[in-house]
């Protein structure tokens, strides 16, 4: 009788015996690691895109001027003028088959939407609110809002929010920052991919408000403004109207988008402006289009008919435009791009 090596390979049976004893092993459950979103910090703004305060903010001290530099925006000590974008980014600005398709629709929409969302007389039940602070306000968040890198229809919604509110609450005025940042920060949400985030608006504010208290406070806006927040915006008609000149050709697509800029300053210094808060996003808009031809001696200026307003408001409008440019002229070449810097003489267009 031979006696199997201990070496030899197992029998069949055997090899089955030892797989049924592995497969009663207690399992062991893997620690799994917490997946850890990756977090896009807010990237330094190009020193270029931020020249300095505008309109009459540099007629105030900044709210904020305590704040922690690395959320507060701070002064920038860059050159004084931008550049323009260059030619293919012209032609994604100009849209023009898009323009064809929906750009009047979509303005007869919001032209008629205008007067519901435009807030007339806003301090007029305020106690404590006053065109000066709002102006100190506006002030504030115009730096803010141009550090962080949003777009001027976020800064028109914000003021929009901000007027509307007022309206409807009377507001104290150690909350009135507050209710500033909450106003940007509902605005931002409507258009920004990347809004500012609670803990950064807060930091603007000195740690002065709680984070309950915002969110408490962007409820109670919410509520008061019937979650109603589409407002047709300054932002939006001066893209409408620069895209009908250059459709109508009217205008070349190059001077068409530096007297867009220019305007878009010019209504930039008009928000913090409380006496301009009477005339509605699009005659403010054309006016300031208006304004931008002369200031650049454009051979062909806009039609000033072709919104639709009374020759009246429209001169009126114009006059207080010429005059606060005039006032805040040192403040409106920081906004400019260096080709408009070039071109635009304000001493002598103003004439």
């Amino acid at each position: 009788m031979v006696t199997p090596c201990p070496t030899s390979p197992a029998s069949p049976a055997t090899r089955a015996g030892r797989r049924d004893n592995q497969n009663l092993r207690a399992p062991v459950k893997k620690s799994r690691r917490p997946r850890l979103r990756r977090k896009q910090p807010l990237q330094a703004l190009n020193p270029c895109l931020l020249p300095g305060d505008s309109g009459v903010c540099d007629l105030f001290e900044s709210p904020s001027s305590g704040s922690d530099a690395a959320d507060s925006p701070a002064p920038s000590t860059a050159p004084r003028c931008n550049s323009l974008p260059g030619p293919a980014q012209q032609l994604v600005q100009l849209d023009l088959q898009t323009f064809r398709d929906y750009g009047q629709t979509c303005y007869a929409f919001l032209k008629a939407r205008e007067n519901h969302f435009h807030p007339r007389e806003s301090l007029a039940r305020q106690p404590q609110v006053t065109a000066e602070s709002r102006c100190k306000l506006l002030s504030w968040l115009i730096p803010v809002h141009r550090q962080f890198g949003l777009s001027f229809e976020s800064l028109c919604l914000t003021v929009n929010t901000l007027d509307r509110f007022l309206i409807t609450t009377p507001v104290a005025a150690d909350c009135f920052q507050l209710l500033g940042v909450t106003s940007l920060l509902i605005a931002c949400k409507q258009v920004e991919v990347h809004p500012p985030r609670v803990k950064q608006l807060l930091a603007l504010c000195c740690g002065a408000f709680s984070r309950q208290q915002l969110c408490n406070l962007e409820c109670i806006v919410l509520h008061k403004l019937h979650f109603s927040l589409g407002a047709p915006t300054i932002s939006f008609f001066l893209e409408h109207f620069t895209h009908a000149r250059v459709e109508a050709g009217q205008a070349e697509a190059s001077e068409a988008l530096e007297a867009q800029a220019l305007a878009r300053g010019v209504a930039e210094l008009s928000l913090a402006d409380y006496s301009f808060t009477s005339y509605t996003p699009s005659l403010l808009a054309i006016c300031c289009l208006a304004l931008a031809d002369r200031m650049l001696q454009l051979p062909h200026p806009l039609d000033l008919g072709l919104g639709g307003h009374p020759e009246a408001a429209l001169q009126d409008c114009l006059d207080k435009l010429q005059l606060l440019v005039a006032i805040n002229g040192t403040s409106l070449t920081h906004m400019l791009p260096r080709q408009i810097c070039e071109k635009c003489r304000l001493a002598l267009s103003l004439k």
